[in-house]
Parts: structure tokens; C-alpha cells; sequence
């Protein structure tokens, strides 16, 4: 019988093949991908209206991932994240606070498209630490 390998997992060096991970959020899984070096303040990417992990260009998050962490979601009750959409975009602002927290990070910048984008004075309500938006 062999000893497991104590050997790190290698990181991903692309988002197309970069592993999608959950946590647990108030009892919610939501699902995430990360690339990236692990120092510094990460980029938290928030997606528009009914938009999944795969529909970020890998070409665009390689690029942002080349200099800083970048972590892109679905959305509660968007894609392989459980529970059910929010009602409003003030749900939707709360649930992402709560995704950054649940990642430990106290402090992220901020990058939104079109609905992710009307979802940032809803999360600066919620007081996370975001240095741009």
C-alpha cells in the first residue's frame, strides 16, 4: 500500500480548466471558481442576469488572473448554486457580502456587468471592504 502524496495540488493556470468549488452560505451552497495568485486583494466578478461560471470569457479572466486572484460565482438559485434567485437586488447584494465573507476576505474589488454592475451600492450598504468598484 503506497502513502497518499504530500504533494500540492497544482494550480490551475487557464479558468477553462480551473475546478469549480462550493462553500456554504447560511445553508446555501454556491459555487465558485478562483485563479490567481493568492496574495493581495482579489477581484470578485459579478455576472449579469442568469449568467454561469462558463459564460466568462477564459480569455478575460487569464488576463486579470495573470496579476492579481480573481473569483467569479453563480449566483443563489443561478446555475449549480443552490437555493432559490433573490427577489430584489438588495437579496442579491446581501448574498454576495456573504459569499465574500464566507471566503474569509474582509476586503475585495469589485467588477460587475450589467445586473452584477446595478448590484455594487447595494453591497457598499452592506459595509464589505471594496476599494474600487
Amino acid at each position: 500500500m503506497s502513502a497518499a502524496s504530500s504533494s500540492p495540488t497544482p494550480t490551475p493556470t487557464s479558468y477553462a480548466n480551473t475546478p469549480t468549488r462550493s462553500v456554504s452560505v447560511r445553508g446555501v451552497d454556491f459555487v465558485y471558481r478562483e485563479l490567481g495568485p493568492d496574495d493581495g486583494v482579489p477581484l470578485i466578478l459579478l455576472n449579469h442576469l442568469s449568467a454561469v461560471l462558463d459564460d466568462w470569457d477564459p480569455r478575460v479572466v487569464d488576463g486579470l488572473a495573470a496579476h492579481r486572484r480573481v473569483i467569479t460565482y453563480d449566483n443563489r438559485g443561478v446555475g449549480a448554486s443552490g437555493g432559490s434567485t433573490p427577489d430584489t437586488i438588495e437579496a442579491m447584494a446581501r448574498d454576495t457580502v456573504l459569499f465574500v465573507r464566507a471566503l474569509g476576505y474582509e476586503q475585495v474589488d469589485l467588477l460587475g456587468l450589467s445586473m452584477g454592475g446595478f448590484s455594487l451600492p447595494g453591497i457598499l450598504i452592506h459595509r464589505l471592504g471594496v476599494r474600487k468598484s
